[in-house]
């Protein structure tokens, strides 16, 4: 009976065990393949992040290139429309409408055209702080040189050029500094532009 015990115990024993090995061999299977999947997703993660990272960098590359281009043409535009205001604004400037003398020459001009194509006396207005070389002379040499009469005044707020028109109102030819500069300037812009530039 004793022997019957003794092996029926080691029986029991032996396959407790082995059931034990087998269920630690299955658990250790199990946790395998579960580490299997978790390593194979944190890598399947760790790459998505990577490819998105790459991705959000090149769109950030491409728009700060975008912005840079942008940023040289618009500093590029901006510098030839400096240089071109420069030029254009000197050359306008070369025949100033607050030089007396030039001033004579294109008011006698406009004066004559004026007395040859109407029958009407004018009326000028010119810049204050020219009166006392302008006055003289409408009195004198640009009265003698037309057929009808012309009436000068001066104001302040004509800073350079002059005004011209029929005595009797209705229009006037204005040719005041701004206006002059924005005519030259005008027609220099194009010409100015290609040569700079060739556009």
């Amino acid at each position: 009976m004793q022997d019957k015990l003794q092996e029926l115990t080691e029986k029991l024993y032996n396959e407790g065990l082995s059931k034990g090995k087998a269920d630690a061999e299955q658990l250790l299977e199990n946790a395998r393949k579960e580490a299997s999947v978790i390593v194979a997703k944190a890598n399947e993660d760790a790459a998505a992040i990577m490819a998105k990272a790459e991705k959000d960098a090149a769109a950030l590359k491409d728009k700060a290139e975008s912005d840079i281009r942008m940023a040289s043409a618009q500093a590029l535009q901006a510098t030839k429309k400096d240089i071109e205001n420069l030029l254009t604004g000197g050359l306008a400037d070369a025949e100033s409408l607050e030089d007396p003398a030039f001033l004579k020459e294109i008011i006698l001009a406009v004066a004559q055209k004026f007395d040859a194509q109407q029958a009407v006396d004018l009326s000028l207005v010119l810049p204050d702080k020219l009166r006392g070389e302008l006055e003289p002379w409408v009195a004198g040499e640009l009265r003698k040189s037309l057929n009808h009469g012309v009436e000068a005044g001066f104001s302040k707020k004509v800073a350079g050029g002059f005004s011209i028109g029929p005595k009797d109102g209705g229009w006037f030819v204005n040719l005041t500094e701004e206006n002059f500069r924005a005519l030259i300037a005008e027609y220099l812009r194009p010409v100015t532009r290609r040569l700079l530039f060739g556009e």
